[in-house]
């Protein structure tokens, strides 16, 4: 039995909390800070993810085992390094990568350089900091239109502009490395070709030679029907994908997976943990938009649910280097993931509006976002607020039990979009 922290408190550590507290081998389950819904799965500890001493003392008071970062943040920032360096901490499994491994992430300059060096499929780009300023906007000018503007680091998922013309790119690129928009994090700047295909999510789970693929996934970002209006943290998922048939996922695991597992071993980049593989599929061949140190969200919420193996097994697999003795079980089934989020969101929103309705759902797995508990009810406590998750034989079954039960649960400036999956379930 291993005491186990999770770190984090939305919808994917919900998920993530739902899974593990079904091993045998977890013992004592904490949670920090956790949310309403993972507090019927462990404990929630009133601990910042990026108090990084608060999160030792909490370690050695409870006598943790197995550490699992849910958020980039705390990666990015070394908690792995922290607590190897530690020497009252360095038994404790982390499961997670290095600070060095996070910079796939945590720096958009570092990851295509990566890429660069080990024949990875990606978008071409250029890089620009203040010093590059006209050199950025000369290449803006001569380049095809739409361009991505991407800040190099961190920037809460609002760092990435798509722009339709040279002046919308201009204005982007500008705010960005001139106005400091995102402080520190657009201090450089990537400027990409733009990739028009269909995207995805694969998840693989490394210790840092062998791996094993998740359920892979599709998110929804925007916050309107049809795919219209400000991207979000993401509006729902499904899993599997239709079109990442078996001959796909061959070309993703060649060209992709395998040569950033091996890329970073020989590059001495400490890595173990997941790894979230932005993909876009184009005329057939699969290119990386992204890496994630660390699972998606809401892609958790339909990944882990179709996940049949024990979760801290497969870690305490990871931790002794013997992964390729782990054989990953997809459920056959298909999950649909509707979020519910306050209305206003991604702009502003109020808080602490009253939930209703969660006795009455049947079918379906709830997983909490942003919610908190207030004088023993239920708050929404967060712009996505609520991830109804369902199984079916098929996306579209699957989606109409999410659907269902979106309509059952309730609270004041409730909004969810009502075509998840719409390429696939007509």
């Amino acid at each position: 039995m291993k005491n186990i922290l999770l770190l984090g408190s939305g919808g994917r550590e919900c998920a993530l909390a739902w899974k593990l507290s079904q091993s045998p081998l977890c013992g004592t389950f904490f949670i920090a800070p956790g949310n309403a819904g993972t507090a019927e799965y462990g404990i929630n500890l009133p601990i910042s993810y990026n108090d990084f001493e608060a999160i030792g003392k909490a370690c050695l008071e409870y006598k943790i085992d197995i550490i699992i970062p849910g958020p980039e943040d705390p990666l990015v920032l070394g908690i792995y390094d922290f607590i190897k360096n530690t020497p009252a901490l360095r038994h404790i499994i982390v499961a997670g990568p290095s600070k060095a491994g996070a910079q796939l992430e945590g720096s958009k300059a570092f990851s295509k350089k990566f890429m660069e060096r080990h024949n990875i499929p990606t978008a071409s780009y250029h890089e620009y900091t203040k010093d590059s300023f006209e050199q950025g906007v000369a290449y803006i000018k001569r380049s095809d239109m739409p361009i991505v503007i991407k800040a190099d680091g961190l920037a809460a998922g609002k760092g990435v502009v798509i722009a339709q013309n040279a002046i919308e790119a201009v204005k982007a690129f500008r705010a960005m490395v001139m106005d400091e928009q995102f402080g520190e994090a657009s201090s450089k700047v990537v400027i990409e070709q733009f990739l028009d295909g269909i995207e995805l999510s694969v998840f693989a789970f490394t210790d840092g030679t062998n791996y094993v693929l998740l359920p892979e996934a599709k998110d929804y970002k925007r916050i309107g029907e049809g795919d219209k209006g400000l991207n979000t943290g993401g509006m729902g998922a499904i899993s599997p994908v239709p079109f990442a048939d078996n001959e796909f996922m061959l070309k993703v695991t060649e060209r992709i997976v395998v040569p950033t597992i091996t890329g970073l071993k020989k590059e001495d980049i400490f890595y173990q943990g997941f790894i979230f593989f932005g993909l876009i599929k184009v005329n057939g061949d699969p290119y990386v938009i992204e890496y994630n140190c660390r699972l998606g969200d809401p892609e958790t919420e339909v990944v882990i649910p179709r996940l049949e193996n024990d979760l801290v097994e497969m870690i305490l697999k990871m931790e002794e280097g013997k992964l390729d003795e782990v054989v990953v079980q997809h459920s056959a089934k298909a999950a649909g993931a509707v979020m519910l989020v306050s209305e206003g969101y991604p702009g502003h929103y109020e808080k602490g509006m009253e939930m209703t309705g969660f006795d009455s759902v049947k079918g379906s797995l709830l997983f909490h976002a942003g919610t908190a508990t207030k004088d023993g009810a239920v708050v929404t406590n967060g712009g996505r607020v609520l991830a109804i998750t369902s199984y079916g034989e098929d996306i579209g079954q699957a989606l109409d039990k999410s659907y269902e039960n979106a309509s059952i649960v309730n609270y004041k400036g409730k909004y969810y979009r009502k075509d998840i999956g719409w390429e696939f379930s007509k």
